[in-house]
């Protein structure tokens, strides 16, 4: 099959028909991530602050399993069950993504099992196209700051 399955004893265990994250080459698709401690199987208790730290916590644990990092994640979906908390967990999001900073969209939706935020995301492993491009010094990403050896 060309799909395979990401699984992490760092993240929480699926509790449905469904994958934490699914790699086709280097593209990964991470699954819905609700504010749940994996160590305890519980929704995190705390502000929109402190669920969505543990959502990125937890999809960063999932790209642990192919040692990448949250910035490798080129896409977001940000699901929050009151719009106003959009600032909040905006500042935790900020603090934990660098620039360039992912592409994102953020919905308020009505349900999330008592959550106030789930979150999504699709990541790239690009450390094969890097040694590449630092090694042949390419043209499209020879001013690109994670090219280094084409600066030279």
């Amino acid at each position: 099959m060309i799909f395979e399955p990401i699984h992490s004893e760092k993240a929480p265990k699926a509790v449905g028909p469904y994958s934490p994250a699914l790699q086709a080459g280097d593209f990964i698709c991470l699954s819905g991530q609700l504010p749940i401690d994996p160590s305890t199987g519980k929704m995190v208790e705390g502000d929109i602050r402190v669920q969505t730290r543990q959502c990125l916590k937890n999809l960063e644990a999932v790209l642990s399993e192919r040692g990448l990092d949250l910035s490798y994640i080129m896409m977001v979906r940000v699901y929050l069950s009151d719009m106003s908390d959009f600032a909040g967990m905006n500042e935790v999001y900020s603090e934990m993504f660098k620039e360039p900073y992912p592409a994102r969209l953020c919905v308020g939706v009505s349900l999330l099992n008592g959550a106030k935020v789930e979150i999504e995301a699709f990541a790239m492993d690009t450390r094969a196209l890097e040694v590449i491009c630092a090694c042949d010094g390419c043209d499209s990403c020879a001013e690109s700051e994670h090219c280094e050896g084409a600066k030279e």
